[in-house]
């Protein structure tokens, strides 16, 4: 089954025709190798490939023989390979680079201290709404984006699947990526994480459970955010004379491998869960995230120690825009709604859900089926009113 992802391949083919550099960036598995055999590359390397490696063992010999557009997976493995890059695409112009890689902040540093204002940056996550079609939301939900966990056969193939997918990530992935910590460590925090899913972090209790430092738990999320496996959302700094929340809140950023991860196999399990709201709520920001196409430091949610908050806050066109999140069939108009439209001076506030109507709730309040997120939000988190 393929799924043609449009809106990625729209934005790779503008980044293509404006730098010499692009980078696509995102968690393994996650179709960055079959969406960039859509550019018809002259050249195609692997890293992960030993041959493809010993092409480039001298790095300058090796591109002088290429010309048109070279796309390199698994880059950040070979991170001598830039300051080559930047001289090659400093004399030639005939030649374009697509590079393909999963750990996001070692490979920003690596190619920004070496290509900076040479390559752009496109991060590719799950299926999107708009690939598998918004009226599929539900298996969406459920089995998560991972190209191969949405399009397994069954729920159970999928469960399988992704069950493999995160004991590969733990005893190979990370490893590889230069990270000792044992396997079965970074599982259990990974459990913990499972819990805490949609809430406030809070490191004290980590460090206690793991009898570490808070700078070590700190790490530990790094390292799962910079792999791709983990949102960690900042809290909305304002002079709003109110006691705010100063800590981030944490998501899995896949909602199928939480589920896997909590043991949850089917739609009828997800609905009878303790963490049902707190899944559907990281399965919404991420969506409007993606639909919103901005970077993870341009978003932030705002909430008072009263109970008040908003769980995405955005600016555009000099205005604050947010969303919050509930799972019910009609949601109402609630203080905390009429708090944060005051206090953050919101141009609007929309209520995701999981039903199929859009209806107002004030003239700057509108609940919004999870379905139509891509109708309502332009590229670029322009809004459409």
């Amino acid at each position: 089954m393929y799924f043609k992802r449009k809106s990625d391949l729209a934005r790779i083919e503008r980044l293509l025709r404006s730098f010499p550099v692009t980078a696509i960036l995102g968690p393994r598995q996650s179709g960055k190798t079959t969406l960039a055999r859509e550019f018809k590359a002259n050249h195609s390397f692997d890293f992960e490939n030993p041959r493809d490696l010993a092409f480039f063992s001298e790095p300058m010999l090796a591109l002088d023989r290429l010309s048109g557009l070279v796309v390199i997976d698994e880059v950040q493995r070979v991170p001598e390979l830039f300051p080559v890059i930047r001289h090659v695409v400093d004399s030639r112009k005939d030649l374009r680079f697509l590079i393909l890689g999963s750990a996001s902040r070692d490979l920003i540093r690596q190619s920004s201290e070496s290509l900076a204002g040479r390559i752009a940056y496109h991060e590719l996550g799950g299926f999107r709404l708009t690939d598998v079609g918004a009226e599929h939301w539900r298996s969406l939900w459920l089995r998560g984006g991972l190209p191969r966990a949405y399009a397994a056969a069954t729920d159970a193939d999928s469960r399988l699947w992704r069950e493999q997918y995160v004991a590969t990530f733990l005893e190979r992935d990370i490893p590889q990526l230069g990270i000792t910590i044992p396997a079965a460590t970074l599982r259990r925090f990974w459990l913990m994480l499972c819990h805490y899913h949609g809430q406030v972090i809070n490191y004290a209790e980590f460090s206690r459970s793991f009898g570490v430092s808070d700078m070590t738990i700190r790490r530990y999320l790094e390292i799962l955010e910079g792999t791709f496996m983990v949102r960690l959302l900042q809290p909305w700094h304002s002079n709003a004379g109110k006691r705010l929340v100063k800590r981030p809140k944490v998501y899995l950023r896949d909602s199928g491998l939480l589920h896997t991860l909590l043991s949850v196999t089917s739609e009828q399990e997800l609905s009878t869960h303790s963490k049902l709201g707190a899944s559907w709520e990281g399965f919404a920001v991420e969506c409007a995230s993606r639909c919103l196409g901005k970077r993870n430091e341009e978003l932030s949610f705002w909430a008072t120690h009263a109970g008040a908050e908003v769980d995405l806050l955005w600016q555009a066109r000099g205005s604050n825009l947010a969303i919050e999140v509930k799972y019910a069939d009609a949601p109402r108009l609630t203080p905390s709604m009429a708090s944060a439209i005051h206090d953050l001076e919101l141009k609007h506030l929309w209520v995701v859900y999981p039903g199929e109507r859009s209806y107002p709730l004030s003239d700057k309040i509108t609940v919004l089926p999870l379905t139509e997120l891509d109708a309502t939000f332009a590229a670029r988190g322009s809004v459409v009113f």
